[in-house]
């Protein structure tokens, strides 16, 4: 009987690792094929899933030996986190193993929607020389807003304060107290709407951070802010943000998540047209290292747990 089930790809030395212990079932795609992770989960002690993996309802019910999941990234919407807790299920989460690779990717973003000249090339090979219409801005002296000020928030203030940004953050749930605050400068929601230049979301998605950054929020942005988003799809009310470049009211955007991932053409369409975005497919905490980083994290505490049982 299988102890592991790895549901999405995972870092090889971790898998090996993973194997050289307990007996494994890796597929990378498992996640697609719910009728066969359904089939494996039900004698797994214990389940590494990425974002794409549902762990609820029925496969959470009929995976009854299960003792631990661990989550190949932060975010936890994907799994039923009450009805885990009322069995007794660890949930491990890889919180800060992918901060840097995300806060990497926000900063870049930043830079390229201030600098404006990402969408030259196609126009540039055809002849032309838009270099007039691009004249972009320094991040020197921007306003850097964060929304959400944990891990993955506190390193993107650190690379932003060292591109020379002044950088604010909101998030109610960190006391005043803390030494983060070292890193930023605490805000209400409405006034980091108002203030920043550049704003970032780092948010869990929950009901109550469902569409958080709507129409009214959207309204109450620095005229020409952009914004980035690598944190949950659902944080952000895509459709206002779509009008909000269209209306010129933000001067650019880059989505990394999406409410439907991955994104269907139905649900792209309303960013149809839209030159001022940038969008990536769910990678910005992903690269070759922070996949190394992630691995061993989730590797070292599934193997801890289960050695803990026996």
């Amino acid at each position: 009987m299988t102890d592991i089930v790895i549901t999405e790809f995972m870092d090889e030395a971790a898998v090996s690792r993973l194997s050289a212990r307990f007996r494994i079932h890796y597929d990378p795609e498992l996640a697609d094929r719910p009728e066969l992770l359904a089939g494996f989960a039900a004698g797994a002690r214990a389940l590494i899933v990425r974002n794409r993996t549902q762990v609820r309802g029925a496969l959470l019910a009929g995976a009854g030996r299960l003792a631990c999941i661990g989550r190949l990234g932060v975010g936890l919407d994907n799994i039923d986190m009450e009805a885990c807790a009322a069995r007794g299920i660890a949930v491990y989460p890889a919180v800060g193993a992918n901060a840097l690779a995300v806060a990497e990717y926000v900063v870049a973003s930043i830079l390229m929607l201030f600098r404006g000249a990402y969408g030259a090339s196609g126009e540039m090979v055809a002849g032309g020389w838009p270099r007039e219409a691009l004249v972009g801005r320094e991040t020197a002296g921007k306003v850097l807003g964060l929304i959400g000020f944990g891990s993955i928030g506190r390193e993107t203030a650190r690379l932003g304060a060292a591109l020379g940004m002044r950088v604010v953050a909101h998030d109610p749930f960190l006391a005043l107290a803390d030494p983060a605050w070292d890193l930023a400068r605490p805000l209400s929601l409405s006034e980091l709407l108002a203030r920043a230049d550049a704003v970032s979301l780092h948010l869990p998605l929950t009901p109550d951070t469902s569409h958080l950054i709507g129409p009214a929020q959207i309204a109450l942005m620095k005229p020409g802010a952009v914004l980035v988003n690598a944190a949950r799809g659902g944080v952000l009310d895509e459709a206002a943000l779509a009008e909000g470049l269209r209306s010129g009211r933000l001067s650019g955007a880059a989505l990394d998540v999406f409410e439907t991932e991955p994104l269907t053409a139905e649900a792209g369409a309303r960013f149809a047209g839209l030159e001022n975005l940038i969008l990536t497919p769910h990678i910005a905490g992903l690269t070759e290292e922070s996949n190394i980083r992630v691995g061993a994290m989730i590797a070292d505490r599934v193997i801890a747990h289960l050695e803990e049982l026996e």
